[in-house]
């Protein structure tokens, strides 16, 4: 504060502050204000680097207020001051104190306008040499373009002039990495529609984003004409959801209703177009779906970081049909922690490098310059290189309200070329630009910003993978991370249920007996998205479609007859029960089947398992299941049957068969006999009972005969 109030009392010093003659002149002023449009259409030349160089400052001021205008006075004014740091140029930039504006120059410094009829514009011009502005040495000065009207000021229009003659030493040329995302949200739930098997979106959006005026548009074009030196961060969820819709696709539109789309054409020549502009260009693939890397590393998703890292690099090259590198990890909002730093580093496919915000890794202790952009941060898996991205360079390519390209690329030359000129530097330092992953880009502003930075002679663009930490590097403070930050997070309420989800979608691929990855790798990742921080209604709405989608698949695997009224006779005493499993997916799968007693009192259940069982696609398999009644009883009993994967991960819900035993008792063995033996008696009493009455019938016939 005392630093930027020192400079403001000195330009107030070389203020010429008009003095309004009173209140209804103030009246009208503060009317024309809202009324009155200055703009400034051209410095020419933008970087003067002689004495005697000419520069032309033209604009328009326009009459807004639909009644004619006059007594209009436009006002070039400047100071032989210039800018002692980029603190103060901030200050300058957003204080609206016209006390603080440049000293008024001669008296051919402003042009007097004729009456402006309403809607009315008037062009004006000013020219000038950096002697007659007083301009001595290498450095940024402050310029503003005034309106009066009848004497008092009513708007003005501040920008800054840079002044690069030749200087001993040469001012150093510092190394600038420009980093720019192709990141957007995910637009799909399940990779496809369970029933129709087309690839199934949650909403339509991508469609009017890759054309017209859409954001993704937008960004294609700025990849066509971008220096090949930029780095572009790609996320390939994107790019698969933009494969996804070259055929027809269906849009989920209500809870149980999809419509079908035609193939989109334009998303064909989207992909098309950018992987042609991006084939010489330094390419680096963010984790799939843009997980919330510091998310996960909290709630106990660790594994998913390594798996988005992975399937990101497939989908990216496969997708851009070349190499894509996945060691330079860009976090959302720039901000990650230890613990999120750490997950990185162990993944498979190792995060060396980490693309930081400016707040999550100041200089300790502050410092009065520009720090180089590279450091070193310490991980459990050894250093990890940090490059910090420049705030206010930042800021330039994405603006926080519509400004012109013209005074934007003169605020951009006036940051560089203080950064250059700053006190102490002898050697290049590095700066890397990165605006917001999820920017709204206006491609006419940050193709001329990237144009200017090519033909600055204190600048040298490279790509982002070549900064490296040097001895220039200052000391930071290390990953600072607060409790907003904490806060900004997926919270452990959202990511509970994609948990749940998870565990379940990676049992669909441990059942299966290739082991390949989860069909459901991708859609689980979606659902993990830092897309979903500032939308978690949407997030959940997807969950729940993926959770539904995956127990779906899960049920494919079942046990036959396991319904509640289904009853399995166990014959006498012991005996062998078949469970059987019916597999309706397209591959084999091997599993084993727990069979746990729920009475073992009652029953006992004799089954190892020495390996799992195999059943091939489409087919049912079954095992023999031995099964001994407790001496004395009969009746029902229960048992748990539970399927599990072949690394005994139990798979899908426990099922509960009932068992009727009929086995019997040494007492009710004799029982038995004794009934045996008196049937036996009675059958063989009857027999020789029939064979006397055949007897005595055959000798009666005998005698009639005789008789007769």
């Amino acid at each position: 504060m005392i630093r930027k109030a020192t400079l403001l009392a000195a330009l107030l010093a070389l203020t010429v502050v008009a003095t309004a003659p009173g209140a209804a002149a103030t009246k009208s002023a503060k009317a024309s204000r809202q009324t009155l449009a200055v703009s400034i259409s051209s410095i020419s030349r933008q970087v003067p680097t002689a004495q005697t160089d000419v520069i032309k400052f033209t604009g328009t001021l326009r009459n807004d207020s639909g009644a004619p205008q006059s007594g209009l006075r436009v006002r070039l004014r400047y100071t032989p001051q210039k800018f002692p740091d980029r603190v103060i140029m901030a200050a300058y930039q957003s204080d609206q104190n016209p006390a603080t504006l440049p000293g008024i120059g001669s008296q051919s410094s402003f042009m007097d306008i004729p009456a402006l009829a309403a809607g009315a514009q008037a062009r004006w011009e000013f020219t000038a040499t950096p002697v007659q502005l007083g301009y001595r040495s290498f450095g940024v000065y402050p310029v503003a373009v005034e309106v009066l009207q009848n004497g008092l000021q009513v708007m003005t229009q501040r920008t800054y002039l840079t002044y690069a003659p030749p200087t001993v030493p040469k001012v150093p040329r510092n190394q600038l990495a420009i980093a720019l995302p192709v990141i957007d949200q995910p637009h799909r739930g399940t990779d496809v529609d369970p029933k129709t098997r087309e690839p199934l979106f949650v909403d339509d959006k991508l469609s009017q984003s890759i054309t017209g005026k859409g954001r993704l548009a937008d960004l294609a074009r700025i990849a066509q004409s971008a220096p090949k030196s930029v780095t572009w961060f790609v996320e390939p969820s994107l790019l698969d959801d933009l494969d996804a819709m070259k055929n027809k696709y269906r849009v989920k539109v209500k809870k149980d209703e999809t419509q079908e789309r035609p193939a989109n054409p334009e998303a064909a020549s989207w992909l098309t177009a950018m992987r042609t502009a991006l084939a010489a260009s330094p390419v680096v693939a963010v984790p799939y779906a843009d997980p919330d890397v510091a998310a996960l590393a909290h709630q106990g998703l660790d594994t998913q970081t390594g798996r988005a890292l992975e399937l990101g690099r497939q989908k990216a090259a496969a997708l851009l049909q070349r190499e894509v590198k996945t060691n330079i990890n860009w976090p959302p909002a720039g901000m990650l922690d230890a613990d999120a730093l750490d997950l990185l580093s162990v993944s498979k496919d190792k995060v060396d490098t980490v693309l930081l915000n400016s707040t999550n890794l100041p200089p300790q202790p502050p410092v009065p310059f520009t720090p180089d952009a590279a450091g070193t941060l310490d991980s459990v898996s050894g250093p990890v290189t940090s490059l910090v991205a420049d705030a206010e360079l930042s800021k330039l390519f994405e603006p926080a309200a519509p400004t012109s390209v013209l005074l934007s690329t003169q605020r951009f030359i006036a940051e560089t070329a203080m950064i250059a000129a700053e006190a102490g530097q002898t050697s290049p330092r590095s700066i890397v630009i990165a605006p917001s992953r999820r920017w709204d880009p206006n491609p006419t502003l940050v193709n001329a910003l990237m144009k200017t930075a090519k033909k600055l002679p204190w600048l040298e663009l490279t790509a982002l993978e070549s900064i490296k930490p040097t001895k220039l590097s200052v000391p930071r403070a290390g990953l600072t991370y607060t409790d907003q930050d904490r806060k900004e997070e997926l919270t452990a309420k959202y990511l509970d249920p994609v948990k749940d989800v998870a565990s379940k979608a990676q049992l669909t691929s441990l059942i299966t007996e290739a082991k390949t990855p989860s069909s459901f790798d991708a859609a689980v990742l979606r659902l993990t998205s830092s897309a979903w921080r500032n939308s978690t209604r949407a997030g959940r709405a997807v969950t729940k479609l993926v959770s539904a989608a995956v127990t779906e698949q899960t049920e494919k695997i079942e046990i036959t007859g396991s319904g509640p009224n289904r009853t399995r006779t166990l014959a006498g005493s012991s005996g062998q029960v078949p469970i059987s499993v019916k597999n309706e997916l397209g591959v084999p799968i091997s599993l084993y089947i727990d069979v746990t007693s729920n009475n073992p009192e009652l029953l006992q259940v004799d089954f190892p398992q020495d390996k799992p069982m195999t059943i091939g696609p489409r087919q049912s398999g079954m095992v023999q299941v031995k099964m001994n009644a407790a001496p004395g009883t009969s009746g029902d009993a229960t048992v748990t049957v539970q399927l599990k994967t072949s690394d005994n991960q139990p798979y899908g819900k426990p099922q509960r068969l009932t068992i009727r035993t009929t086995g019997y008792t040494g007492i009710a063995s004799v029982i038995v006999g004794a009934a045996l033996t008196v049937m036996l008696a009675a059958v063989v009493m009857r027999v020789l009972r029939r064979r006397s009455e055949r007897k005595l019938a055959h000798a009666a016939k005998t005698r009639e005969n005789e008789i007769v």
